[in-house]
């Protein structure tokens, strides 16, 4: 008598998995260290060119770093809880529409099976299967119109924590040799440039970029904003009291 065979049914069965890809943590992360690193080096950057002595920086980088911080978290939570709700409220409206108008929404469903490279009888029966049952077939046009699946929502709460965490550790690394008690300016530039480039390189490990490029790109973005607030600083700033 022979075994009966097991045909893998998910990606785990078939030896892979997929990244979270939906905006959650990752984005988050990569976002915010980012956002802190570029933040305070062009803070330094300007405060620094203005003549201020590094205790100044020190606040002011400090005071970046808190204010970004909570703007960051904030932003964050805010903007995924909204693209959940927004989810959720399109899924309800799918169901609404099958409820209301069952055969239209089953020919809308067969005509994108029929985009997916289905022939039309295929379509229109794999259409009629899921039509078979009204929520899931309502679960089945949010996630083909919207390209999402609204049982798989990123957590706010986890986009938020991790944006704030990884900006306050990317907004410290321009001040780390104020903190140390060295004085220069172009070191702590240099130092948080040399940050830039790491986490490029870093965020570039969830890509197909390279890492030399992902790093330059970052490089250049935090230099282009350094550049900007160093000539302001250079042209509004002011004698400050030691």
């Amino acid at each position: 008598m022979t075994k009966p065979t097991h045909t893998p049914t998910g990606p785990a069965e078939v030896g892979h998995t997929h990244a979270d890809v939906s905006g959650g943590a990752l984005r988050a992360s990569v976002f915010g260290a980012m956002d802190g690193l570029v933040t305070n080096i062009a803070l330094v950057a300007g405060v620094g060119a203005a003549g201020a002595p590094p205790r100044y920086i020190v606040v002011t980088g400090l005071a970046g770093l808190v204010a970004g911080a909570f703007s960051m978290a904030m932003g964050e939570y805010t903007s995924v809880k909204t693209q959940n709700e927004q989810v959720d409220r399109e899924w309800h409206k799918e169901a609404e529409e099958i409820r209301e108008n069952a055969v239209a929404e089953e020919r809308e469903l067969a005509a994108m099976f029929r985009t997916m490279g289905m022939s039309r009888s295929t379509a229109s029966a794999a259409a009629s299967d899921v039509h078979r049952d009204p929520e899931q077939a309502a679960l089945v046009h949010v996630t083909q119109e919207l390209g999402l699946d609204p049982r798989e929502k990123p957590s706010p709460w986890v986009a938020a924590g991790s944006s704030f965490v990884t900006f306050s550790l990317g907004a410290i690394v321009p001040l780390l040799s104020f903190l140390l008690g060295f004085t220069s300016l172009a070191l702590g530039l240099a130092i948080g440039g040399l940050g830039l480039f790491i986490a490029g390189g870093l965020a570039s490990l969830a890509t197909t970029v390279s890492w030399w490029f992902s790093g330059l790109r970052q490089l250049a973005f935090g230099a282009l904003a350094a550049s900007a607030t160093y000539g302001v600083g250079l042209a509004l700033g002011v004698g400050v009291v030691g």
